[in-house]
């Protein structure tokens, strides 16, 4: 009788270790699943952030080309935008982005307008986009200094003169403030009218030598008023990319709204035919160059990452004026005749960087070849075919987004160019 309970407790003792050994396997077995699992995680987790650092990298680097090239960044497709919601079911590798279309002139997508390549000439990098509005005040200023030897008489026999030997230094100053402003009429064409204001101030040092006296006159003179307004259209001609280059072309008209050469009074009582009394110099600078000119021409973009290189080739056409007269001292006039200036052969050519999202750099190069003027049909004798060549510098910097400052600087490298010029810009969108 009493071993009944003790079989009854073996039994039951056999029966719950034969239960607890299953139950205590399968414990350790989802263990072990659990922590393959995690590490799963861990590591679709490890290849997700690779994956958003690649295509942040990638994405960077197509902004910079963008952004140097001036052109408008499109939004981001619906496989970027969910990038950086992705979970470990669904893998950023199995969702291929959406192709990307590159438009000059595109209306902007974004709050935020792009960089675009620090201008250094009069041609924006990129058009206007459509019904969108662009207000550029802008200041230049110019500073040439040439000397200059006028001889006067005639030879009797080598190193022998018999005249007056001037020698002139001459210190100009130029400042031009305007105010330009361009309309998008579509994606593909703009217009643009620049108004500017001049002043001028010019110091000419002259000594006469051989006439018994060193001494220097100096003989000061300034000049402000309107300058010569200009329109200007745009058109773009194709969608580049980065096999071939977007091609724009320009056509400018600039008038004869400012105070042209002879409309200035000039100290000039009868040295003009011969005489050598007065300077043969303005009393007051003229602000405008006289003559109304057309100019077609053709801009060129090229990206090649990460720099953008762009240039453009111009004609200068000066059309002719009949019945000129010049002005001098006591209100008499001289008749010159018809006059016509030379046309300007243009050309230059530049590289553009992206330093960062808000601030670029362009270096470049810019020639025009002015022709000889000719009076009543003849090419006037002193005129000879001027070469002006500069190197410029800018630099582009976002202020807020549709608000960017431009500078650019340049040095002249030939005489007849100005030593320096210095030119600041901030055009703003609306």
């Amino acid at each position: 009788m009493q071993l009944a309970p003790i079989k009854w407790a073996l039994c039951s003792t056999f029966a719950l270790s034969s239960i607890a050994a299953p139950w205590a396997n399968a414990q350790e077995d989802q263990a072990v699943q659990l922590d393959v699992l995690r590490r799963q995680i861990e590591e679709q987790t490890r290849q997700i952030a690779a994956l958003k650092q690649s295509m942040a990298t990638q994405e960077a680097r197509y902004r910079d080309v963008q952004r140097a090239l001036g052109l408008q960044y499109p939004a981001q497709p619906s496989g970027a935008a969910v990038a950086g919601t992705t979970t470990a079911a669904a893998p950023v590798a199995e969702q291929p982005e959406a192709p990307r279309s590159v438009r000059v002139g595109a209306a902007p997508q974004r709050e935020t307008q792009p960089l675009a390549v620090a201008p250094l000439f009069e041609q924006p990098g990129i058009l206007t986009p459509k019904g969108t509005s662009v207000v550029e005040p802008s200041i230049q200023y110019a500073y040439s200094s040439n000397n200059r030897v006028a001889l006067v008489g005639y030879t009797v026999i080598p190193a022998l003169l018999i005249g007056l030997i001037d020698v002139r230094e001459v210190k100009r100053n130029t400042v031009t403030a305007a105010l330009t402003g361009r309309f998008g009429i579509t994606n593909h064409f703009e217009v643009e009218a620049k108004v500017p204001y001049v002043y001028r101030s010019d110091a000419t040092v002259s000594r006469e030598i051989f006439t018994g006296t060193a001494n220097e006159n100096a003989f000061n003179t300034s000049g402000k008023a309107l300058g010569d307004v200009e329109l200007t259209g745009r058109y773009q001609f194709n969608d580049g990319d980065a096999n071939k280059p977007y091609m724009i072309g320009t056509l400018r008209f600039k008038s004869r709204t400012g105070k042209d050469p002879f409309d200035v009074v000039t100290d000039c009582i009868t040295r003009c035919v011969g005489n050598t009394s007065g300077t043969g110099l303005p009393t007051e600078l003229p602000t405008g160059s006289g003559f109304l000119s057309l100019q077609p021409g053709l801009t060129w973009l090229f990206a090649s990452d990460p720099a953008v290189f762009f240039g453009s080739f111009s004609y200068t056409y000066n059309f002719k004026r009949n019945n000129v007269y010049r002005r001098v001292l006591n209100g008499e006039s001289e008749f010159l005749g018809s006059v016509e200036p030379g046309d300007i052969l243009g050309m230059n050519f530049g590289m553009g960087l992206a330093l960062n999202d808000r601030a670029s750099f362009s270096a470049g190069f810019d020639l025009n070849s002015i022709g000889r003027t000719k009076q009543n049909g003849v090419t006037v004798p002193a005129s000879v075919r001027t070469q002006l060549a500069t190197l410029l510098l800018g630099y582009s910097h976002r202020l807020t987004e549709k608000t960017t400052l431009n500078v650019s600087v340049g040095a002249g490298l030939t005489r007849d160019t100005p030593d320096l010029t210095l030119n600041v810009r901030l055009p703003m969108s609306f």
